[in-house]
């Protein structure tokens, strides 16, 4: 990976990961179209810089909802009321992913990051966003015409007003971007719609949900990472320099998307991001019906000798079978469930 690559990945960490249209899901095809992925232990590389430089759009979060944050702080020491509950929500909607997120990681990661899963992801996630906004509306015997928050707020709750069982449907629903191309933002946006909030504040607590589920997922990934027996992650990655630049571009680009977001859903609703995502995905489709054999893994995930970035041609192809639970696996960095985050 070179700066450049950097820059483009971080660019699209930031600006995907609260829009509802799925992060992991916009990097898992961008490394795909780069051809990122044509060599395993660069793809195995690149797949945890795409975790890592999370950390910028949660950067992004704590400069933007800082008052929310400092709430919260206030809460805990007894000063502010509404800012405990606000933290005793937020703590009940990450549990089901910190619970579920460790146990399936390589099950899911084994199986569903890759370009066929991610565009299926991106449609029915698309065709989802079309609809919820005028379910809602329709749920609440409001005009279906009608979107400004200038608006009689009848029938919508505030985020104060979320009871602990309301944030943890949230949570549960969050897990449902597990399955990457999904997307944890749409996701938590979607959950709190269901539970009644009005789309600008369902998203403002989905990022405010984002700080503890992506910082959980940084940190497990590094944990994951920089315990690793025959950890190459930096050198595989071409130094810390692209690790840097992705973070600082990620953060950046973040705060813009957020700060858009928030002004989009003052006024229009979510079907944009849903003609988004089905756009996208018929693109990909179409690009997979020309060329079926873009899709395949990288050779070199069945020639690697296990602990090493030597490849043999003449190692069978099923030899990676036998070293599934060895040096080599040890070595390898999934790509984390949390994320999908966004």
């Amino acid at each position: 990976m070179d700066l450049i690559d950097a820059i483009v990945l971080g660019i699209i960490e930031g600006i995907t990961e609260y829009l509802p249209v799925s992060s992991t899901g916009h990097l898992i095809i961008a490394s795909w179209l780069m051809g990122l992925d044509e060599n395993y232990r660069t793809k195995i590389a690149v797949d945890t810089f795409n975790i890592v430089i999370q950390g910028g759009a949660i950067l992004a979060v704590l400069g933007l909802y800082r008052a929310r944050v400092v709430q919260m702080i206030k809460g805990l020491m007894g000063r502010d009321r509404a800012g405990r509950k606000l933290f005793f929500n937020l703590t009940i909607a990450f549990l089901p992913a910190a619970m579920l997120g460790p146990f399936l990681d390589d099950f899911i990661e084994a199986r569903l990051f890759s370009p066929i899963p991610v565009i299926s992801a991106l449609f029915l996630g698309g065709v989802l966003l079309l609809f919820i906004g005028r379910w809602q509306r329709r749920l609440l015997k409001l005009d279906t015409a009608a979107t400004d928050e200038s608006e009689d707020d009848h029938g919508f709750l505030d985020i104060e007003s979320l009871s602990w069982r309301q944030a943890l449907i949230i949570g549960l629903m969050q897990c449902v971007a597990m399955w990457p191309g999904t997307s944890r933002s749409m996701m938590t946006i979607v959950g709190g719609m269901v539970m009644g909030l009005r789309p600008k504040q369902a998203a403002e607590f989905g990022f405010l949900l984002g700080l503890p589920t992506l910082g959980g997922a940084c940190a497990f990934k590094l944990l994951k990472v920089f315990t690793a027996d025959d950890q190459t992650f930096i050198t595989d990655l071409g130094g810390w320099m692209p690790l840097i630049v992705g973070l600082f571009v990620a953060t950046i680009s973040a705060m813009i998307a957020i700060r858009w977001l928030v002004a989009w859903l003052n006024s229009h609703g979510l079907g944009i991001f849903g003609w988004w995502r089905i756009g996208v995905a018929a693109m990909l489709g179409l690009v997979i019906w020309i060329d079926p054999g873009s899709i395949e893994p990288p050779v070199q995930l069945d020639e690697i000798t296990p602990g090493t970035s030597e490849v043999y041609p003449d190692t069978p192809s099923a030899s990676i079978e036998s070293h599934s639970s060895g040096e080599l696996m040890v070595g390898r960095s999934s790509t984390s469930l949390l994320i999908a985050r966004s």
